[in-house]
């Protein structure tokens, strides 16, 4: 604008369609010394602009793919007539042809439409069927969600934390699982987690010498065991967590709980199972130890009660199960009026590790990051690019959208593994329990 001059602006908005809009900007010039028309004021000059309101894209194709390594792995690319191409990932392991099979149920309603409306196109999917989406519908939207994040941010040119709100932070501290057969073997494999940059150590609730046998009060009791040697290998600094992957009942989780504190854990992950929330009412009102629950919420509607009572001090949200980026951003601001901190749940691939990533450099409730697999060490070939990781860290990407790229060439390299593979326990008796 040259020098001296000053504009106002005013707008009116008509729809024209559902998908598209347009906007009538009033552009007011403040021009020093000059008097126009039709301002009969000294110095004013009007004139009008209509501006098209937001990109003119539409979805073109979507495709999902299992994806076979050590485990199965769902993905999702919805590509643009723009040529813009999103990557998204579900989270519901070893059921990943029923979430790919979701995707493929609510795609006619998605091609076509605008990829930015993600808000809108998150409740198409989510309350279309009339049955409101379950788990396998909810994996299934968090990985359509992801990728039409992932496209609008490429359209805007920017990575996708400045669209939640930008930089909170300048990295994000994470933390690997270290494991052993024997107490030995896991504080040496903590050893050099440590030296490689890590200040968060996590361990987990062992089962018996085969794999495949577990008892409360024996595993407990050598997962106090466990705890005790990392704390005196590791010091008062390094922060362990202690997940329990849901294998105890209350009275057990309620005894591991008081034994683990004298260790002073940073938390305990998932001491429950997650289908009665109600009972972490009892169990955190009679530990001082942190709780971080959530893994196996796949709605904000689950996480209610334990925000809003306050039953757990970590947020164990799935950005690949509860929704994608549209729900959790929700979540983690309900957490933040309850004081309750983030700590994302990320045991899947490339595309989930960067959500995760966005969503807490952009998180003022921010606590820790798991981080089982680093960028960069696997699947390197279909994801050629992937997001950036220093010594325990992650880093802001720099890349527009996610910071992700799939090359779908690759995908026949990884055929997927038949389902049921999931790891079966079994208490000494024979009767199941959860692994």
């Amino acid at each position: 604008m040259p020098a001296g001059r000053k504009s106002w602006f005013s707008t009116s908005v008509s729809s024209e369609t559902p998908e598209r809009s347009s906007c009538e900007v009033t552009i007011i010039e403040h021009v020093p010394g000059k008097k126009c028309k039709p301002c009969t004021k000294r110095g004013m000059e009007i004139r009008s602009e209509t501006l098209q309101n937001g990109p003119t894209m539409q979805i073109q194709r979507i495709t999902p793919h299992i994806i076979g390594a050590e485990r199965n792995f769902l993905f999702v690319v919805i590509e643009t007539d723009s040529g813009l191409v999103g990557v998204g990932e579900g989270g519901l392991t070893w059921r990943e042809s029923a979430t790919a099979g979701f995707i493929e149920a609510v795609t006619p309603l998605l091609l076509g439409a605008d990829p930015f409306r993600t808000e809108h196109l998150w409740q198409v999917m989510f309350r279309s069927g009339f049955f409101p989406a379950g788990r396998v519908g909810a994996a299934a939207i968090s990985a359509l969600d992801l990728a039409l994040w992932d496209i609008k941010a490429q359209a805007l040119q920017v990575p996708l934390y400045q669209l939640l709100g930008g930089l909170c932070r300048n990295e994000v501290p994470c933390y690997p699982h270290a494991r052993g057969q024997t107490t030995p073997e896991l504080v040496e494999h903590a050893r050099r987690l440590v030296g490689e940059g890590y200040r968060f150590i996590r361990t987990e609730i062992r089962g018996g010498r085969d794999g495949s046998i577990f008892d409360p009060r024996p595993a407990l009791r050598l997962a106090i065991e466990d705890l005790a040697a990392l704390r005196s290998a590791l010091g008062p600094d390094i922060e362990l967590l202690v997940d329990v992957h849901t294998r105890l009942d209350p009275a057990d989780a309620l005894l591991f709980c008081n034994l683990a504190e004298e260790y002073q854990p940073y938390f305990i992950e998932d001491p429950l199972r997650c289908e009665n929330p109600d009972s972490y009412r009892r169990l955190s009102a009679r530990t001082t130890v942190p709780l971080a629950v959530g893994e196996q919420y796949s709605s904000k509607w689950e996480f209610r009660p334990l925000i809003e009572n306050e039953w757990c001090d970590f947020a164990r949200i799935d950005v690949c199960l509860a929704g994608g980026i549209t729900e959790t951003v929700k979540i983690a601001g309900w957490c933040e009026t309850h004081g309750l901190k983030l700590a994302l749940h990320n045991p899947l691939g490339p595309v989930s590790t960067a959500a995760c990533l966005h969503i807490d450099l952009a998180s003022s409730c921010f606590g820790v990051q798991e981080l089982p697999r680093v960028p960069g060490t696997y699947l390197q070939d279909l994801f050629p690019v992937q997001v950036p990781y220093q010594r325990g860290h992650l880093q802001p990407p720099t890349r527009n959208g996610l910071g992700v790229v799939i090359d779908e060439s690759r995908v026949k390299a990884y055929p997927p593994i038949p389902e049921g593979r999931c790891p079966i326990w079994r208490r000494a008796d024979g009767s199941f329990t959860n692994w």
